[in-house]
């Protein structure tokens, strides 16, 4: 992290839903950092537990989802243990979000104008003036063209583009420390993502904004993160700078995602892929949760779950980076993806 202090600190985080037939945990021992500044991608398959984690992180877990251990800190303050008011405050405040689908964020019955400025007097102490001149700013800002006429329009009078950028806009609008972006491009084509990536970088870049982008779009987390948290079955596999992680992969999990992923230049004959699927919550198995799948797996494997383990400038949760396992299978490190 450059030597940043952490703005965000996740600790041992812990999500379970307790329903009729058992408590399932959905999000097991996660823990990571975010600095000033910094783009944290968090990546995996659907079903990883990438989208639970923002919304525990944001206080928006829905019932019966809790959060049952860790903790979350901001800024060195615990904000888990907050109450719902409490937490009203934070959300806005101190941390905003840009969600996959900008409908569910704007409320269609009002011009985004009044939303903005809504939020800008609820957490800023402007006058209904300046709150009006900060929106169209920040509409400006974002890269709507005619921001003091559109600033009066309505959500379903923008593209998809743009309405993602108005909600980009209200995520900033009370100059927020911590950003949660769950799938923010996912729904656009490539031209308007490509737009909205170098938005994220600007923002984190001019505003010192820390982000944690939420996607399952490994081209993004190449082109936008600082580092990545690649995610399985609730469990961070894999944890580190951006460059490593893609080129030389230390779990066989994101080696996997890697090799299925077409590049420019690559000799290769065909693309790899990941055979089975995601373990639904009630049936995780023993042991590391990717063994079934895994074409590196031994006994132990099955048997024990291995904890992140620093091997190669990362960290990495494999047993094959624990040297007396290594040693008495007689296997050898995962080689990059490129075969070096």
């Amino acid at each position: 992290m450059d030597g940043k202090p952490a703005l965000l600190q996740v600790r041992n985080l812990r999500v379970q839903f307790d329903t009729r037939r058992a408590l399932l945990t959905a999000i097991d021992d996660v823990s990571f950092d975010i600095s000033q500044g910094e783009v944290l991608g968090v990546v995996g398959e659907s079903g990883a537990g990438k989208s639970l984690t923002g919304a525990a992180i944001i206080g928006l877990l829905e019932p019966p989802g809790k959060i049952t251990g860790g903790q979350i800190l901001l800024n060195g303050r615990r904000i888990d243990n907050l109450s719902g008011d409490e937490l009203r405050k934070i959300r806005g405040r101190e941390i905003g979000a840009i969600f996959q689908d900008p409908l569910t964020s704007l409320n269609p019955l009002y011009s985004v104008g009044r939303q903005l400025t809504e939020t800008i007097e609820t957490h800023l102490n402007l006058t209904p003036a300046q709150a009006r001149t900060r929106a169209i700013d920040l509409l400006k800002s974002t890269g709507i063209p005619g921001a003091e006429l559109r600033i009066d329009h309505y959500p379903h009078q923008f593209s998809g583009g743009m309405r993602q950028r108005v909600v980009i806009a209200l995520a900033l609008a009370a100059e927020p420390k911590l950003i949660i972006a769950d799938e923010p491009t996912t729904a656009l084509d490539v031209s308007i993502q490509a737009q909205i990536i170098s938005l994220i970088k600007a923002l984190c870049r001019e505003h010192g904004t820390a982000v944690m982008l939420v996607t399952h779009d490994m081209g993004v987390i190449a082109e936008t993160a600082d580092r990545v948290a690649v995610m399985y079955a609730g469990r961070v596999v894999e944890l580190g700078p951006v460059t490593q992680v893609i080129h030389q992969p230390q779990h066989p999990y994101t080696r996997g995602l890697m090799g299925s992923i077409p590049t420019l230049g690559a000799e290769r004959d065909r693309l790899e892929q990941i055979d089975g699927s995601m373990p639904r919550l009630t049936a995780i198995p023993s042991g590391c949760a990717y063994h079934p799948r895994c074409p590196c797996a031994v006994a132990i494997c099955q048997e024990q779950r291995p904890n992140l383990l620093a091997v190669g400038g990362v960290e990495a949760a494999c047993w094959l980076h624990e040297p007396k396992v290594a040693a008495a299978f007689a296997v050898s490190p995962l080689r990059s993806v490129d075969g070096n």
